[in-house]
């Protein structure tokens, strides 16, 4: 059973610390055109990524982000170059911190967001976890190239050549 979509614009900014202290969850659709590193590493920009977030503060007292991000985007087939839809998702588990030192004392099983005080752009964090969730090459899920493209089908027959270096072969093979 899949997901209902969501239709609901998602909020571009927000303060991420309040939005941890006060537990507040966020869902609703970001275009992939208003994602443009996205939108530049992907075929077109049409399409929209769902998203659910929730803010909160995890039992180490630190603050989180939790949540889910996916869309169907087009990237290109390495085999036969056409079109190929894939559906991009990422789950997001991520810190809030304020600075790259609070970043290293995280504990190994919690990735960073650093986030500046006040509003914090969502869109920004988002993409960067969709972005590291892209395939390092697309492939159609069966094989898409026609093999009668590359073969008749019938035995290739190899034509002997005349080959310049028999002569050498033949006196090497000569009794000295």
């Amino acid at each position: 059973m899949s997901k209902p979509p969501f239709h609901k614009p998602f909020p571009r900014q927000g303060d991420p610390r309040k939005f941890a202290q006060q537990g507040v969850e966020l869902e609703g659709v970001i275009a992939i055109a208003d994602l443009s590193r996205l939108a530049d590493a992907v075929e077109g920009s049409k399409g929209d990524i769902q998203v659910k977030l929730a803010f909160g503060v995890n039992e180490e007292g630190k603050r989180v982000v939790t949540g889910n991000a996916s869309g169907d985007v087009s990237l290109v087939c390495q085999r036969c170059l056409e079109l190929v839809t894939y559906t991009l998702e990422s789950d997001i588990s991520l810190a809030i911190v304020w600075d790259e030192d609070a970043a290293k004392a995280l504990p190994a099983y919690l990735d960073p967001w650093i986030a500046g005080e006040g509003a914090a752009d969502f869109y920004e964090m988002i993409e960067e976890e969709l972005l590291l969730g892209l395939p390092p090459v697309a492939y159609h899920g069966e094989p898409c190239v026609d093999s009668r493209l590359y073969s008749s089908g019938k035995p290739v027959e190899v034509k002997e050549t005349k080959n310049p270096f028999k002569v050498l072969e033949q006196l090497k093979s000569s009794p000295k």
